[in-house]
């Protein structure tokens, strides 16, 4: 059987060392040695490891980002109502798995800022959900398909929050489980929210 490439290699154990150690105790030599590479073979692919960790997000967690900005290119082939619902579900499970990944950054104020500033050189952030959600609703606004003085940006951080808060409140490892499925808990906050800024 064949060897996945280098760099997918260790897209996988940094997924995977990410997720299980947290982010500040997956070092590049560790994630290298899960790899099968060396660590110069890893900054080849990777310039550091705050670069290595957005690849994560984006090629190895659910596609939240690129949906949003599909829906912001097209956002009239569905109800607001279904899609809304489609991205509470992706924001869902997208936090589930990254928060776990993630946590331990608030663990280390110094390498909170590091990372942070990391974030901003790359152009990317945990703000770019809401502010991409924000431009959906405001396509959707323009449509005339939400109220004419919604507002998209509260509405986008009230959804991106209950979803985060989700992963935050019932962590996979602990025994109570949420209230409702995923699926129950989208359409119920796709509906509530939508109450709020339809016309």
């Amino acid at each position: 059987m064949q060897q996945k490439p280098t760099r997918a290699r260790i897209l996988d154990a940094a997924h995977e060392l990410m997720l299980t150690l947290g982010l500040s105790r997956a070092t590049t030599k560790e994630i290298a040695k899960t790899a099968g590479c060396s660590e110069a073979a890893l900054y080849k692919h990777f310039a550091s490891k705050e670069e290595l960790f957005v690849s994560v997000l984006q090629e190895r967690l659910p596609r939240l980002n690129p949906r949003l900005r599909q829906l912001i290119e097209e956002p009239g082939e569905r109800s607001v109502e279904e899609n809304l619902v489609e991205i509470a579900r992706l924001a869902t499970h997208f936090y589930a798995e990254s928060f776990p990944i993630g946590a331990s950054l608030y663990a280390d104020p110094k390498l909170k800022r590091r990372h942070e500033d990391s974030m901003r050189a790359l152009g990317t952030g945990p703000h770019m959900p809401i502010e991409a959600l924000d431009a959906y609703l405001r396509t959707e606004r323009d449509a005339g398909r939400i109220a004419p003085d919604a507002d998209t940006f509260a509405a986008a951080s009230l959804l991106m929050g209950a979803c985060a808060q989700r992963s935050f409140a019932y962590d996979a490892t602990v025994a109570e489980q949420p209230p409702q499925p995923v699926e129950e808990f989208a359409a119920a906050l796709a509906r509530t929210l939508l109450k709020g800024i339809s016309s």
